[in-house]
């Protein structure tokens, strides 16, 4: 692989190891005593029973949200006033997982953030228990099994897929090779009529200064039949549409995976004369979501030719620039179209010739935030403000073209809350069957793993990756 140096803010910024010291080049053992290594401080971590395995915890201590098939098993625990993951895991792969998680965290990538790794955990007869990974639950996301179980449009399979391969890109141009690639190993967010998909299971993953591209395509080649089998389960269960064919969705990431990197990566050659094309490179990427920080050109000796390649930075050009118009922290297309939505109230307002940062904090006051508190109090948990405040434009498109006349903004509100807003609540039986799904899926980690944590077949140097 090429002598690449890995990004600098992993080089330069601080960590929180939770490995323990090695000995004669080995993790040393077990701790003897309850060991909490984490990354930010909440008290109220040292109160929870960690004695008692986690299937046994009870249930006032448990938050009641769907949760995705896991090898492990996998509760989300009330901590305060955070919701925590909690994963049961042998010590060494959550030690792993931990750090894996923190140098995604600090390089921008979406990822779920890691709180804390617990080990030395032992019951009241002095029994080993096994240890915990700690993440914080991703507020309004979900698993794509509760996903199909709410009423959604026919083409929420391509919608996930296409973002997952936007995921995967992200994950690869970073030199991360995940080794796991499924829908049951992200959680997705809505972002306008889209998903924004959320890496939450780094285990088989390894971080790379950069990926042959045999890395990459046996990445993406397991991605695929993994996706095929997640449908496939989803067909037997009667949550998939009928007419969703499972190989040509899985084909789809293949084929999304592809059309994007090349769009980010490829060198492309102009005459001197066609300078304006490299505008036009540009602005793609921009509209796919990503930022180009420099551009790499290079003249052919014979001085015809200009040969070009974006040096990309990460996704969210849309999303970067709401922030720092209006402080909102939301998905790259929910921030198109908040973007689209301040620019049609500076052309209402006549005020195209002021700053925008100024129209900005208007259309903040007098549009945004009266329209989001009108979210009932038994949703604000349940949809994103960024993507309500969406849903209403659409909502109020909708009647508005019914009618044949504009609809005001709080007739909209007030319509899209009686009659739309319902079908974002999971039915208690459908969460109660999700979240059985998930328990099924449960292994014994000592059947699958060696002595030390790891798939005794997992060799992330594998001669069948080079390229």
């Amino acid at each position: 692989m090429e002598n690449v140096e890995l990004d600098p803010r992993l080089v330069q910024a601080t960590s929180v190891k939770a490995s323990d010291e090695a000995v004669g080049g080995k993790r040393a053992g077990e701790p003897k005593a309850l060991k909490i290594t984490a990354a930010s401080s909440n008290p109220k971590m040292f109160t929870l029973p960690w004695h008692k395995p986690l299937s046994q915890w009870p249930d006032d201590l448990l938050a009641n949200l769907p949760r995705g098939i896991s090898r492990h098993v996998v509760r989300f625990v009330r901590v305060g006033n955070d919701v925590y993951a909690m994963k049961e895991i042998t010590q060494s792969v959550a030690q792993r997982e931990y750090e894996l998680l923190r140098q995604l965290e600090k390089i921008d990538v979406p990822s779920v953030k890691p709180i804390a790794v617990v080990t030395g955990r032992h019951d009241r007869d002095g029994k080993p228990l096994e240890a915990m990974l700690v993440t914080q639950h991703l507020k309004f996301s979900l698993p794509y099994r509760a996903l199909f179980a709410r009423n959604l449009r026919e083409d929420t399979a391509d919608r996930l897929i296409d973002a997952l391969a936007v995921l995967l890109v992200r994950l690869h141009l970073i030199g991360f090779y995940w080794g796991d690639v499924s829908l049951s190993n992200v959680l997705f967010l809505r972002d306008a009529d889209c998903f924004a998909a959320v890496l939450v299971d780094a285990e088989t993953g390894a971080l790379y200064p950069t990926l042959t591209e045999g890395q990459r395509e046996y990445d993406i080649d397991l991605a695929r039949t993994n996706i095929i089998g997640e449908l496939m389960d989803l067909s037997s269960g009667k949550l998939l549409p009928d007419d969703v064919d499972e190989i040509e969705v899985g084909n789809r990431l293949v084929e999304r995976y592809h059309s994007l990197w090349s769009a980010l990566t490829d060198v492309e050659s102009f005459s001197p004369d066609e300078m304006w094309k490299i505008e036009k490179r540009v602005n793609k990427l921009n509209q796919l979501g990503f930022d180009v920080d420099e551009l790499e050109m290079n003249t052919s000796e014979d001085g015809n030719r200009v040969r070009v390649r974006p040096r990309v930075v990460d996704a969210g050009y849309a999303s970067r620039k709401l922030l720092r118009l209006t402080g909102l922290d939301v998905q790259e297309n929910q921030a198109r179209r908040l973007l689209n939505d301040l620019d049609a109230y500076r052309t209402s307002t006549w005020r195209q010739g002021e700053d925008l940062e100024i129209v900005a904090t208007d259309w903040m006051r007098e549009v945004f935030e009266p329209t989001v508190r009108m979210i009932p109090k038994e949703y604000r948990s349940q949809i994103e403000p960024a993507q309500f405040f969406h849903e209403i434009l659409d909502h109020r498109w909708f009647l508005a073209e019914k009618v044949g006349h504009d609809v005001p903004m709080a007739e909209a509100v007030n319509s899209y809350i009686e009659n739309v807003l319902p079908q974002y609540k999971i039915d208690a039986k459908v969460m109660d069957a999700i979240n059985a799904d998930a328990d099924a899926g449960v292994i014994d980690d000592e059947s699958s793993y060696g002595d030390d944590g790891y798939d005794p077949d997992y060799d992330p140097d594998a001669a069948v990756w080079a390229s």
